[in-house]
């Protein structure tokens, strides 16, 4: 069943820790009590958004699941602690630190923890020519189609958003932002996003805080890449000559100087996992019907104006519905990939997909039953499939299960 916070069990398999090296976070004995008595530890241990400044994703030490998975996304505005000062540097603090024999789990979770940012872009809304693609590293990255992801359709109804999307064999995350300007050529409206791409949706929230920031600095000083130019040169992964999507992550050795963070606004956890005890308190019963779909690996599509940010965890959290483990079945059973959010180019990608689960803002998708098994508009979950209709029906024990499991939160 469900524990008493925002984090369920199903959520545990894309729960990582931190994978900074120990020598990195481990401090002389001599400071372990000043360590102990710490703010920034303090909060950690109170299950709190803890700051991170600069890109780096850990808080100046490895963090439980639980403190990674913080509902309600913080940040703070006090300088660093003194503990960050005595984070090492040298060689003679390693050596003070001591040397732990990481084993294989270590090694694994360190490898799937490197960063592997594959690519930084900006897109931009132009009056003449709609979305386009204004900036973007590496600079022979296929993008092609990335300017109507970043932006959903719609977008110029709200102020900011961000958007989950797929795009080949990667998961995008955009962080869009509307601007009243006074320019007759921009119609009195700036608009942005600024995104990046990776293999692997479950760390993209690392960088939400970052992408916010930066999406506000290009829309008051348009032109100004060089944060993300030096972004990009930090977190890049290197694609492998196979092109099959498989990155490795950039040696620290390769990446030039280090770079100055204190230039760059603190990091803010928000992951999606946060949002499940909102997910099910927004559905209601009908989670017991989207548990039943998402675990038979059914096509469904989630319909919602924008904003679309929150409609992508929506997405995230049917996915976590359909992780579980079935021994001998495995093989059998379709892979239930998130496509997030799509529109009406992605129309040829979902008519060859067997099983998946995305959102969109474009209404015409109602009308395109060949492309899901499921349609979800607000609350209401509906089917033109006649052997699932049965399944729409709630039963005495889905009633049942759902009480407890409120009773359980």
């Amino acid at each position: 069943m469900v524990e008493r916070s925002d984090r369920a069990p199903l959520l545990e398999w894309e729960e990582v820790p931190c994978a900074e090296k120990p020598s990195r976070v481990a401090p002389p004995a001599a400071h372990a009590k000043d360590r102990v008595s710490s703010p920034s530890n303090n909060r950690a241990a109170l299950g709190c958004s803890t700051p991170v400044f600069g890109w780096s994703s850990a808080p100046g030490g490895p963090v439980s699941s639980a403190d990674a998975c913080s509902a309600t996304p913080a940040t703070s505005s006090n300088p660093a602690s003194k503990d960050e000062a005595l984070l090492p540097d040298s060689e003679e603090h390693r050596a003070d630190a001591g040397a732990r024999k990481a084993s294989p789990e270590d090694r694994m979770v360190k490898s799937e923890e490197k960063d592997q940012i594959v690519s930084v872009f900006v897109v931009t809304f132009n009056t003449r020519t709609g979305n386009m693609l204004e900036w973007c590293l590496p600079k022979d990255m296929d993008l092609e189609g990335v300017e109507f992801k970043a932006i959903a359709s719609g977008s110029h109804r709200v102020t900011t958003d961000f958007i989950y999307f797929r795009k080949g064999s990667y998961f995008g995350l955009a962080c869009f932002a509307n601007m009243s300007v006074e320019s007759t050529v921009e119609r009195g409206a700036r608009m942005k996003s600024v995104g990046i791409l990776s293999p692997s949706y479950t760390l993209l929230y690392r960088y939400m805080s970052f992408l916010e920031h930066q999406v506000r600095l290009q829309l008051q000083f348009p032109g100004h890449y060089s944060p993300l130019e030096a972004f990009y040169e930090d977190k890049r992964a290197l694609l492998l000559p196979s092109g099959d999507g498989v990155v490795t992550a950039c040696p620290a050795n390769a990446r030039g100087a280090a770079i100055n963070h204190s230039m760059h606004p603190e990091m803010k956890i928000t992951h999606p996992a946060g949002c499940m005890s909102q997910f099910i308190r927004f559905f209601g019963e009908q989670i017991m019907v989207l548990w039943k779909l998402a675990l038979l690996r059914r096509r469904i599509l989630i319909f919602s104006p924008p904003p679309v940010g929150v409609v992508c965890y929506r997405v995230y959290c049917c996915c976590c519905l359909a992780n579980i483990s079935i021994p001998g079945i495995g093989v059998a059973v379709p892979e239930f990939r998130p496509f997030f959010y799509v529109n009406v180019a992605d129309i040829s990608a979902l008519e060859n997909e067997l099983s998946y689960v995305a959102c969109t803002t474009e209404k015409i998708f109602e009308e395109k039953k060949d492309l899901y098994d499921v349609y979800v508009d607000n609350q209401n979950v509906k089917t033109c499939r006649d052997g699932l209709k049965p399944l729409l029906r709630l039963s005495t024990a889905d009633r049942e299960k759902y009480r407890k499991l409120t009773e359980q939160r």
